[in-house]
């Protein structure tokens, strides 16, 4: 079904014209800023924030574009100095929604597993690739269990969220509300690994910005590295109202420079939807994130944000879609310098089936376009879905809450994740040609878990076309919650979570090269942490993880997972990087 909603008899009622960017303003100090935020009129962007506040609210429905003006923005401290501003609030409950069922309904039987179909079973991988395992070029523990750094430890809770980005002397690693920066070998740290900053709370970024945006501490937040700019963006969710009728709310922090312990220009835009799962993406003309409106409610959004202003720390809006009956969505991240051609529009792919409607399998992805025009909104539109065939699958333990991954020596299973596709979904311009690489969690023909992995071709115009795919699942275990990407020479990698009945749960790494025949990941398996003790405090586990390239060489995959230390009951978190072979560092 392809299915065009550029055109609204109702736009004229809720399309708001983009604002003029002001000029570079001095900023007040943190304090002034807490105490007069309500005149930011005057301090920041007069008479723009007046013209802001008398539109009427935008009407956040499905069928057209939505235009939400940034509530507040401005210039911050370094890092390094509001790391000491930051107060934590008075501690408050989290406002989420939830799917009934926890790690405390024991299923000693396990899932049900699917008959698989003949042609989901025929792109199977049931063996190791014959080619040498990568080698580990560096590894290293991160936030979680004995995380220990200047600004103290990290207290891990369940999912950890993780998320991962890469900078050419950078490391930053964020696990649900706690961030951390570390060196990365080269021409400023001479290793690798050691804590720069942190732990701090993600809510730190926005020390002396006042609002919801500093003082409520919510999880899921998320760091890119914008290597076209190079720049850092963190999306950080408010899940938490302040007072019954606020608004949710979802916050930017874009740094000023190349460092991430630098200043941020830094955005606040209020949301009546709740706004979880945030998936980030870096587009030339946006910053992408869609999200979810709950894990009982089939509705997602997709919101751009004007990268091109908040990179200048200019009034910034973002143009949202809303999209009932859908999967979650995950947006094009765009990897390595070659940009998309001009005026391409975001490729937005969801998984199909629908978990809540007991539909648990599909035969097809769903894509969209996301076409913006920040100098006419009204010209802004969003094309799809159109369905792209691919081989059958089931999500693995049916889908997302579900107690499915065994463990040594307990009854509590981990949670599969395994109805949507995983962040990130990674587009590469490679001259020629232009791919995305994307993957998801899925049962397989031995009643195991394996990830199942798609190279899709794109045009100029956004179609996608299915290049190739397999599911990769070399044995009976459970391999699942993976994270894909592509390197420059067109080398595909996965890192996921492995566990089963006889195995601690931990971290392994696989691989493909361009040249290779199309469905196998032909490296063998490589593995970055070994589990040694079960998890029985939840059974959510991770929720995501990140796989990212390192912009130094464009070469070197950094993957960054879960794992549990001999005699620990909270997990550690595991960092490494990989490069393939023929894909050297640049010279």
């Amino acid at each position: 079904m392809y299915i065009s909603v550029d055109h609204f008899p109702e736009a004229s009622k809720t399309l708001v014209h983009n604002l003029p960017a002001t000029k570079s303003q001095a900023y007040p100090s943190p304090a002034a800023g807490r105490y007069l935020r309500g005149l930011s009129t005057l301090l920041i962007c007069f008479p723009l924030c007046a013209t802001v506040q008398a539109q009427a609210a935008p009407d956040w429905t499905a069928g057209h574009v939505i235009v939400n003006p940034a509530k507040h923005f401005d210039q911050s401290q370094p890092l390094t100095a509001m790391a000491g501003m930051w107060k934590p609030p008075a501690p408050s409950n989290r406002v989420r929604h939830v799917t009934e069922g926890g790690p405390h309904q024991e299923d000693t039987a396990g899932p049900l597993m699917p008959k698989i179909p003949e042609a989901a079973a025929a792109i199977e991988q049931t063996a190791q690739g014959a080619e040498a395992a990568p080698q580990l070029l560096a590894s290293f523990d991160g936030l979680g269990a004995g995380f220990t750094g200047p600004q103290g430890p990290a207290a891990g809770r369940n999912p950890s969220d993780n998320s991962l980005a890469v900078g050419p002397d950078e490391i930053v690693q964020i696990v649900n509300s706690h961030l951390a920066v570390y060196g990365k070998q080269g021409k400023t740290y001479p290793t690798t690994g050691k804590v720069l900053f942190g732990a701090v709370i993600t809510n730190t970024l926005f020390a002396g910005f006042g609002g919801p945006c500093e003082q409520q501490v919510s999880g899921d937040a998320v760091v890119r590295y914008d290597q076209l700019a190079n720049r850092w963006l963190f999306v950080v969710p408010i899940f938490r109202k302040p007072a019954p009728d606020a608004p949710y709310a979802m916050c930017y922090a874009v740094s000023t420079g190349p460092s991430p312990l630098g200043s941020y220009y830094r955005y606040e835009f209020t949301r009546p939807l709740f706004p979880d799962y945030p998936r980030p993406a870096i587009w030339p003309n946006g910053y992408y994130v869609p999200t979810s409106t709950g894990d009982t409610v089939i509705q997602k959004h997709i919101c751009a944000a004007n990268r091109e202003a908040m990179l200048h720390g200019k009034a910034a809006s973002e143009q949202c879609f809303i999209i009932d009956g859908v999967n979650f969505l995950n947006a094009a991240d765009v990897d390595g310098k070659r940009l998309p051609p001009k005026g391409m529009p975001e490729v937005v792919l969801a998984a199909g089936g629908t978990q809540l409607h007991q539909q648990f399998e599909d035969d097809g992805l769903f894509a969209w376009r996301d076409f913006i025009d920040w100098k006419h909104p009204e010209h802004s539109h969003l094309d799809g879905p159109e369905k792209i065939a691919v081989a059958p699958y089931h999500y693995l333990c049916d889908g997302q809450l579900s107690k499915c991954v065994p463990q040594p020596g307990t009854q509590t299973r981990l949670d599969a994740q395994g109805d949507k596709l995983m962040q990130r979904l990674v587009y590469r311009n490679l001259g020629s040609k232009q791919f995305i690489v994307a993957a998801h969690s899925v049962d397989t023909s031995a009643s195991g878990g394996g990830v199942r992995w798609y190279q899709f071709a794109v045009d100029d115009q956004g179609s996608v076309k299915l290049a190739q795919q397999g599911t990769y699942a070399p044995d009976g275990g459970f391999r699942w919650m993976p994270s894909a990407g592509m390197d420059r020479k067109g080398d595909i990698a996965v890192g996921y979570s492995f566990g089963d009945s006889s195995t601690f749960t931990g971290q392994r790494f696989a691989a493909r090269l361009a040249s290779d025949k199309p469905g196998s990941m032909t490296l063998h398996e490589s593995v970055l942490a070994d589990g040694k003790a079960a998890q029985t405090n939840s059974l959510r586990w991770e929720d995501y993880t990140t796989l990212a390239l390192d912009p130094s060489d464009d070469c070197t995959f950094w993957y960054v997972g879960d794992y549990l230390k001999a005699g620990d009951d909270s997990y550690s978190t595991r960092i490494g990087s990989w490069r393939l072979p023929g894909c050297g560092a640049k010279k």
